[in-house]
């Protein structure tokens, strides 16, 4: 089975197992609506492709972990979206949870998203009650604080940011996440797998950068020039397009230098290669190739 038939798969089971017995129907509703389309789906891909290469002899735990990682992101996009936060009226080409559902609803959306992720971890544990464990610990601290998404967010709050602590919580974490708990899901140890996903989250939020200035709302399926609207740093401002995309270059370059040694290696860093032609706006691309951009 291919990866993308795998993730839809263990979320499809995910969404159904929050939806059995006697429930709000609007509310059951709206968390399907939140997790489909699924979009890219980088970074359950990215977790299945690193326990790939490890050996992924236990792929329900695997699976289990790309299901809870992706709905733990999607749970982070409906909050993000929230009036209180970016107001999104858009999402991934459809109206927002809170614009389809009510706001009420998106919180409660968010919320049950955020606890049927861990959920699925702990209903994962028989298979491998250690590595479940670890799941649970990595996927905690990449959501929370003091490293996690939330503490991205709340640097929005803050007068001064550290950007560096910024974009390695915001964007950064859940991609470190992704690389340490596909090794956890196959038995390796997660430590030497922390750079690999901070250097994709890195080229990630770059490349994201990169799409709000250059892209259209048609395009990205959601609202654009939202850094510029939050007054948010971002690598185009700080290094214009041509710089952004060399920077992105460099980024990714890395990444692949980081792949630690593992039976799956050559892969993985293909993989990383595809995954880095289409993360860069074709918009920018052109703009690199035109005199004085």
């Amino acid at each position: 089975m291919l990866l993308a038939e795998r993730i839809d798969e263990a979320v499809r089971k995910a969404v159904r197992s929050a939806r059995t017995g006697v429930t709000p129907p609007r509310l059951a509703s709206a968390l399907e609506y939140a997790v489909t389309p699924g979009g890219a789906r980088i970074r359950p891909t990215i977790l299945l492709s690193v326990a790939c290469a490890c050996g992924d002899d236990r792929p329900a735990l695997s699976d289990a972990a790309a299901a809870a990682l992706e709905v733990l992101h999607c749970a982070s996009l409906v909050h993000d979206d929230l009036p209180m936060f970016d107001d999104a009226a858009m999402r991934r080409g459809k109206p927002s949870v809170h614009r389809a559902y009510s706001e009420p609803l998106s919180l409660l959306t968010g919320d049950s998203l955020i606890i049927l992720a861990f959920g699925l971890l702990a209903r994962a544990a028989p298979d491998a009650p250690e590595r479940a464990m670890a799941l649970v610990d990595i996927l905690s601290r990449r959501s929370g604080m003091p490293d996690g998404i939330c503490a991205g967010q709340g640097w929005e709050s803050e007068a001064d940011i550290d950007l560096s602590a910024y974009h390695r919580s915001k964007t950064g974490a859940l991609f470190v996440a992704a690389t340490q708990m596909g090794a956890v899901a196959a038995g390796q140890d997660p430590e030497p797998w922390e750079e690999l996903g901070a250097r994709i989250g890195e080229a990630f939020q770059v490349a994201d950068d990169l799409r709000d200035a250059l892209c259209g709302e048609d395009e990205l399926g959601k609202p654009v020039g939202q850094d510029d609207l939050h007054g948010r740093p971002n690598a185009v401002s700080v290094l214009g397009v041509r710089g952004a995309v060399s920077r992105l270059d460099d980024i990714l370059a890395g990444a692949i230098s980081s792949i630690p040694a593992c039976p799956g290696e050559a892969a993985l860093a293909k993989m990383v290669r595809a995954y880095a032609d289409k993360i860069v706006p074709s918009a920018a691309r052109q703009r690199t190739s035109v005199p004085g951009e």
